[in-house]
């Protein structure tokens, strides 16, 4: 697919997410513009395009990932930046929505931060926001601008289908259920879904209680949209392994492993990690067991389908029959 009016699009990528925008930018034949950011003495930041923008629609890649504060910071500056410019329209594609996990009220007294960073990505002057899987899919309701979700399931079963394996595809918890059969109906697995039975004990702690579902003698794929410090995985891991699952991949869509990706490489009973570069991963080309999946090519199609006008269904469809 070609793009439309092209000179009237600017490309932009944060530092967090430049090696994305890079590859975003030759998929869809629009180049790459930098963002001038200068670091005062006293850590404020400012940030803005040399490059004219006025009535131009612009497209900013960039995450929030860690360091959070410092990321999120960055783009509401560069967002309101473009705003006074005159931008027509500003497409904020957020690779991974930090504060997503904080998306209710889970006693008393706590904030919904993920509430207050759309509210702050709005005041700044964000026109549409493309996430890939948001935490929470109702996060979406917390804006009162477009949001599209993209649905990670679908760059997971590209990769999947085209293996001669057959899976099991396994979610961490039950919150999981409906992204886990999702990818299983992706792959048209004729087995069903398994659930790891766990609960909370406490952030980032969890309790393993048993396994719902038959994994015993088959593969499994464990998905789930966040990988954070990796305990609860590795606890979901072993129950599998304990209730006879052969080979065992682990698979996100945000792999932020903030104790390091050590744990899995050294883990015997994890086959491999799939995650896709929405977080920008650092310093990985000696894990053997680390498998990186590129989202160029899928945020290249969403964003040709809202320059041109076109559908994402459309882009679903498309992606999920190409091949290798």
């Amino acid at each position: 697919m070609s793009i439309k009016n092209s000179n009237d699009v600017v490309i932009f990528g944060l530092e967090n997410s430049w090696e994305l925008a890079q590859k975003i930018s030759k998929y869809i034949n629009i180049e790459v513009s930098p963002i001038q950011k200068i670091t005062f003495a006293d850590g404020e930041k400012l940030l803005y395009s040399d490059l004219t923008v006025r009535n131009k629609s612009v497209f900013i890649i960039c995450n929030t990932s860690k360091p959070v504060n410092d990321n999120l910071m960055e783009l509401l500056i560069f967002i309101d930046s473009l705003k006074r410019a005159s931008a027509k329209d500003i497409n904020v594609v957020i690779t991974y929505y930090g504060y997503a996990r904080q998306d209710r009220k889970a006693a008393g007294r706590q904030p919904i931060s993920a509430r207050l960073v759309a509210d702050l990505l709005q005041t700044a002057g964000a026109s549409k926001i493309i996430a890939i899987d948001l935490h929470n899919p109702s996060i979406q309701g917390f804006f009162n601008i477009p949001v599209d979700d993209l649905r990670g399931q679908f760059i997971f079963g590209k990769e999947l289908k085209n293996r001669k394996d057959k899976f099991v595809i396994v979610s961490p918890d039950h919150g999981g259920a409906v992204r886990a059969r999702q990818l299983s109906e992706l792959l048209q697995s004729d087995d069903e879904i398994a659930i790891i039975d766990k609960r909370r004990t406490g952030p980032n702690k969890s309790e393993i209680m048993g396994v719902l579902g038959n994994v015993a003698g088959k593969n499994v794929v464990i998905y789930d949209d966040i990988i954070d410090t990796g305990g609860t995985i590795l606890h979901a891991v072993q129950a599998l392994k304990e209730q006879g699952a052969k080979k065992i991949i682990v698979a996100a869509t945000h792999g932020l492993f903030s104790k390091g990706f050590d744990m899995f490489e050294n883990d015997n009973n994890v086959t491999e990690v799939i995650v896709t570069d929405s977080t920008n991963l650092k310093n990985t080309q000696n894990y053997k067991k680390l498998r990186i999946l590129s989202l160029d090519e899928f945020l290249g199609k969403v964003i040709e389908a809202n320059i041109n006008k076109t559908s994402i269904t459309e882009v679903y469809n498309d992606y999920i029959r190409q091949k290798k």
